[in-house]
């Protein structure tokens, strides 16, 4: 406790009690506002409105006698009314509606014009009915003296313009738009003549056009007031596409080269977004001619004007280029790159020995321009890359990407980061270029540029490692040094930010690294991080973004020994964890298994484990798995999985009697139902699971394929240091294979291609396995499926127990699996002993422990399965 304050703190003073009574009046007064807000019993009675009148009498009735907020309420639900009862609403309401809006505030008519665009899109009344009751209305108030509330009917009678017979608009808009767009009218009455002008274009032919619209548009262009110029000089691109090229290049190109020469810079702005719009339309001879100067022109007098000119200059600079490409002498194009450059570090040149606290305003507005210029540049860099060829990227335009990708401002740096992908596409052989900059935006210490890199970083990964000039597998990192550290870097800032979004995106991309790098880098330096993630980061989403991704890098790790270890961990740490939430992660994991991996591996090595945890003390972890024990029961296949089938039922079974959760029950007893009504798989193809079955075939085949080439690449490594001869190369693979003769003559060979148990004699096959073995990481996603169903494979042997040591406990599985070799013994390689042992937490015997958890809980049982092995035949 904090001690007193001292008696002379304590003021009792005349003067100090006079303030204490100032303090409480002030109090008072705060408290008045509140009572005052209060309605009284004659506002209340007033605003009461009969319960039993119907939804048309309560519109009236409010209408009539309501206040302006009863009002509003009853036009915003005009749309109600119309799709309701429209012949009364339009009978009995809308004619009150007209009554409220002459005299309506501002709020009221913005709700009016929302309203009336609602009913004609809702398509509630006939054309002709909307024009006869609303048309008149809209037109009414388009000259409202508030311009917010003049741009809403406005937007809403362009909306109504687009669905309107012709002779309607000629009749109802067109006629009366000739006086409405003379010069004794308002300014405002003129702005919207302009934008009426530019939407009719298009609903008329082109005699029309030219005799009834064009007049008016010329006259609009040489207004008195340079905002009506520049807003018909907005308005020409819709008219230029709605008269034809013949009659734009007669009619609005000299307009449009007048008003580039206006003395308003708004009005020569928009005449130059104009042009650069309508550079499609005009042939060669136009660009070079007339648009060309007008742009140099443009150019030069830029940085003597506005800096807003600037801005749109800068935008549009891209699509100039392109459009006028092929036209430039060599010195014109030269100019235009230097222009651009220039363009690119605008500002960055000044500087100022003032704080950021006493930058005056006006130089703080000017940067802000600035920074917007160099964001302008950075969005059309790809198309100065087309500009100047990308041979020449590294000569012209290198340093320029560089102050880019290095720009003190984050909007700049952020832009460049999102044209990253097609600069990288764009250069293709070249695109190790510019490797140091993606090290450089991967390391920003913005999360918005990282996140803004990260959208294409897969795309653009593997355009650094196969587009270089060294595409060769060996050396695809050596180009790369620092792309390790600096995507481990990443990870750490976004998971140390309150960004988890960006964190989870980055997880997610994660999954494209087996395709860059090696999968020991993998292992070492990014396959613990997920195990970290997974089990101590708080946000969902990003967890179980990690579990995926570490799915992927299991699925793609290609030594068996780190597979191993990573199996281990899941279900160890995971599954068998003290932590409910790891438990549930778990089964997050085993939903991902069973999509990525096939149905054989998951069995091998999930199945049990799973299925386990319906002993689980905690009721969400069982009702989770409920709800994936659909998914566990399609992995299996009959009759090789009939005793994994059993187990299932068991477990289900003691849920249905034992379970005391009544939510849980309750899904149990659905997921019951569920799972009755499921179709089992065979194992030989049946036609309803045909696509299924070949692609769950095809992962296994790829799985198995993976061991066989890691096998073979253990071999070559072991006589790397010796000659030998392809004959006694041959012989030795010969010997270590098992003999075709030796596996039992009822089981199926399903699995075809290069996992045949039939030895491969030739030398061409056993070369073209090793070379398959050194470029396997540059396969393509499906292709590199594989690394983890060998390892089931790998053990066959026979028999089936499994004893389970109690809750919470870890489960000792004695699995001697004949199902797996049922599925898989005719695709086991050759070169592997049908005895060999593999660490296995469920359909495989043999567990031979990985030296980091040879102390574990399960040394002695698997010991004791090792002996029982032995003795078999």
């Amino acid at each position: 406790m904090h001690p007193p304050p001292p008696a002379a703190a304590m003021d009792f003073s005349q003067n100090s009690l006079f303030g204490y009574m100032e303090d409480l009046q002030e109090l008072t007064i705060i408290e008045r506002p509140v009572r005052r807000s209060l309605k009284t019993p004659e506002e209340i009675e007033r605003l009461t409105v009969d319960e039993d009148l119907s939804d048309i009498e309560r519109a009236v009735y409010l209408l009539s006698a309501g206040q302006d907020i009863q009002g509003t309420s009853v036009i915003a639900n005009l749309p109600f009314l119309m799709r309701q009862n429209p012949t009364e609403t339009l009978r009995r309401v809308l004619p009150k509606v007209r009554e409220a809006l002459h005299v309506a505030g501002v709020e009221m008519q913005l709700t009016a014009a929302v309203s009336f665009l609602t009913i004609l899109q809702d398509e509630s009344v006939s054309i002709h009915a909307y024009t006869h009751s609303f048309l008149q209305v809209i037109l009414l108030h388009l000259e409202h003296r508030d311009t917010g509330v003049s741009n809403a009917w406005l937007e809403t009678l362009l909306s109504v313009i687009e669905v309107l017979p012709k002779e309607t608009l000629r009749h109802e808009i067109l006629n009366p738009l000739v006086s409405k767009a003379q010069l004794s009218q308002t300014v405002q009455s003129r702005l919207v003549s302009c934008k009426i002008l530019g939407k009719l274009t298009n609903k008329f032919d082109a005699h029309t056009i030219k005799r009834e619209i064009l007049p008016l548009v010329k006259s609009l262009c040489q207004d008195v007031e340079y905002e009506v110029r520049s807003c018909m000089c907005r308005q020409l691109e819709n008219i230029a596409q709605g008269i034809g090229t013949e009659l734009t290049k007669s009619v609005v190109l000299p307009e449009l080269i007048e008003l580039s020469r206006d003395e308003g810079s708004s009005v020569r702005l928009a005449a130059f977004e104009t042009l650069v719009n309508l550079l499609d339309i005009f042939d060669t001879d136009d660009r070079s001619q007339t648009i060309l100067p007008l742009v140099k022109s443009f150019c030069e007098k830029s940085f003597k004007a506005d800096e807003s000119i600037l801005i749109s200059l800068s935008f549009h600079l891209g699509k100039l280029c392109h459009g006028l490409y092929g036209i430039f002498t060599p010195d014109q194009h030269l100019r235009f790159l230097e222009f651009y450059k220039k363009l690119c570090t605008l500002g960055l040149q000044q500087e100022n020995g003032h704080s950021e606290n006493q930058i005056p305003p006006q130089i703080l507005e000017q940067e802000k321009k600035y920074i917007s210029v160099r964001k302008n540049c950075a969005y059309n860099f790809p198309a100065m890359i087309v500009f100047v060829d990308p041979k020449n990227f590294h000569l012209e335009l290198y340093s320029t990407f560089f102050c880019l990708c290095h720009d003190p401002e984050v909007p700049v740096r952020y832009t460049i980061a999102i044209c990253f992908y097609e600069v990288s596409k764009l250069l293709n052989s070249g695109v190790y270029l510019i490797h140091k900059e993606l090290i450089t935006l991967l390391q920003d210490e913005s999360l918005e540029v990282l996140d803004a890199l990260i959208d294409h970083l897969p795309e653009i990964l593997e355009l650094m490692s196969t587009g270089g000039e060294s595409s060769v597998q060996e050396n695809k990192l050596s180009s790369l040094p620092d792309l390790i550290p600096a995507l481990t870097a990443a990870e750490q800032r976004a998971a140390a930010s309150l960004k988890w979004r960006t964190h989870e995106k980055l997880l997610q991309k994660y999954a494209c690294l087996p395709h860059v790098i090696s999968s020991d880098q993998i292992y070492y330096r990014f396959l613990q991080r997920m195990f970290t993630i997974m089990m101590t980061n708080n946000v969902l989403p990003v967890q179980k973004a990690a579990s995926r991704t570490l799915c992927i890098f299991l699925r793609y790790n290609r030594k068996q020994e780190q597979r191993h270890e990573v199996i281990q961990k899941l279900i160890e740490q995971l599954g068998q964890g003290k932590s409910y939430w790891n438990r549930l992660r778990f089964l997050d994991t085993c939903e991902f298994i069973i999509e990525i991996f096939s149905k054989s591996f998951f069995c091998k090595y999930f199945f049990l484990p799973a299925i386990e945890l319906t002993h689980d003390p905690v009721a969400n972890v069982r009702m989770k798995l409920c709800y994936l024990l659909p998914k566990v029961k399609s992995t299996l296949k009959i009759p090789a999985d009939k005793h994994l089938l059993q187990q299932l039922e068991m477990c289900v079974r003691k849920l249905l009697c034992q379970e005391k959760d009544k939510d849980v029950l309750a899904i149990v007893k659905r997921t019951v139902l569920e799972l009755d009504r499921m179709e089992m798989s065979m194992d030989a193809f049946q036609k309803k699971f045909y696509e299924k079955d070949l692609l769950d075939q095809e992962k296994e085949r790829e799985e198995l394929l993976l061991l066989e080439m890691e096998q073979l690449e253990k071999e070559k490594q072991q006589n790397d240091g010796r000659p030998m001869s392809d004959k006694m190369y041959e012989k030795k693979r010969r010997d270590t294979k098992t003999p075709t003769q030796s596996l039992p003559k009822n089981i199926p060979i399903s699995v075809p291609g290069p996992s045949s148990v039939t030895p491969s004699t030739s030398k061409e096959i056993k070369k073209s396995k090793l070379i398959r073995s050194q470029s396997f990481n540059n396969q393509a996603f499906h292709a590199k499926y594989g690394n983890l169903e060998k390892c089931a494979s790998k053990s066959s042997t026979t028999g089936y127990t499994a004893s389970v040591s109690g809750l919470g406990k870890t489960s000792v599985l004695s699995l001697t699996d004949d199902s797996f070799r049922t599925r898989n013994a005719s695709s086991v390689p050759p070169s592997f002993s049908p005895n060999t042992t593999l660490p296995s937490t469920s359909r495989g015997t043999g567990n031979s422990l990985d030296p980091k958890s040879s102390g574990s809980k399960d040394t002695q049982p698997r010991k004791a399965t090792l002996k029982s092995r032995k003795s078999n035949p």
